[in-house]
């Protein structure tokens, strides 16, 4: 048996690894656009107060895993995939190829989600969704530093990931303005009584809360940034990061006239309506409707999947009780996590 695997993210090499184990005399491979090896995401939003980061967060390099006997396909594109003969075409430096499968897992993760009135301005900001995005941040804030006392940074969005990253920032001593467009913070995780006690955390750590404002969109003013309102133009930032949620990447399932919804729609066997592909991870809406964007979901999806697909079990998927926790310095709920 040949299982492609696409994606590298906790789903993916998960499952890989898992599978490896269960199945030894099966082919694995993984197709990626990564090159940096397989990295632990929730690291991303931490990853202004820790020096180490650019080590600490690779998990495993990709050369461990082909030591593994799990075959990395680094830095390439899916440009195709054919149904009818089981094919993955592919594309990285060394030129286009094809990839035969009896089984395929899709495990793409997410984009960040960047509102419609943010496009005309995409090159205004930044987001946090991979490690090179981190880098690129990284980056962007040393040449503050070396030009300027103090970063002074805006983040749209006051979901986990904003507020994360906001109190990340704070942590590291610069000034932050987070803008949310609801009258609460994580109100898609926290009861109300919660969302009041993160507000102060965030406050008592230097950061100015605007909690209703609409931010409409973005524009530079000479070498500083500006975020607009509705009534309001706020000048004077350095950097802009955009926190809006995020996206399940669906397109690749769509073009290959898969059942996709807010994700691809699987059944309660992480089936596609194509019996010889899965999906899990961030980017699969499951059999009750809902997308399961946490560690120990995915993590349970990929090793529940491995033993499925290696013969040791016959039952259903079935998500386990998890608590999602934000990872605010400083801060923790006093009520369970809403999901």
């Amino acid at each position: 048996m040949h299982v492609v695997v696409i994606g590298s993210g906790v789903a993916g090499i998960t499952f890989a690894e898992e599978f490896r184990k269960l199945a030894p005399e099966a082919r694995i491979s993984v197709v990626t656009q990564e090159g940096h090896g397989y990295y632990s995401r929730p690291m991303l939003s931490h990853g202004f107060s820790r020096d180490d980061i650019e080590t600490k967060i690779i998990l495993k390099p990709f050369d461990a895993l082909q030591d593994a006997g799990i075959a990395v396909y680094r830095e390439t594109s899916v440009l195709t995939l054919k149904r009818d003969d089981k094919t993955v075409v592919c594309r990285n430096s060394s030129g286009e190829f094809t990839l035969n499968y009896d089984k395929l897992v899709l495990a793409p993760g997410s984009d960040a989600l960047i509102p419609p009135p943010f496009q005309a301005s995409r090159d205004l900001f930044f987001v946090v969704n991979s490690f090179d995005d981190l880098l690129q941040l990284r980056r962007h804030r040393k040449k503050i530093i070396e030009t300027s006392a103090t970063p002074v940074w805006a983040v749209v969005g006051g979901g986990l990931i904003g507020c994360e990253v906001a109190s990340d920032l704070a942590k590291v001593g610069d000034r932050v303005v987070l803008f949310h467009a609801l009258p609460r913070l994580m109100e898609r995780q926290l009861v109300e009584e919660d969302s009041a006690t993160l507000l102060t955390v965030l406050q008592n750590h230097g950061i100015e809360v605007r909690l209703n404002a609409v931010v409409q969109g973005f524009e530079k003013i000479d070498d500083l940034y500006a975020v607009k309102l509705q009534d309001e133009v706020v000048p004077g930032f350095h950097g802009l990061i955009v926190a809006c949620g995020f996206k399940p990447r669906t397109e690749l399932a769509r073009s290959m006239g898969l059942a996709v919804n807010r994700g691809i729609k699987v059944d309660e066997f992480l089936r596609t309506d194509d019996p010889d592909i899965h999906a899990i991870g961030d980017a699969a809406e499951c059999a009750d409707g809902r997308l399961y964007a946490y560690i120990m979901p995915i993590r349970h999806q990929a090793l529940w999947l491995a033993r499925f697909l290696a013969g040791q079990t016959t039952e259903p998927w079935q998500p386990p009780d998890f608590k999602p926790r934000a990872k605010v310095h400083g801060f923790n709920a006093a009520h369970p996590y809403i999901f």
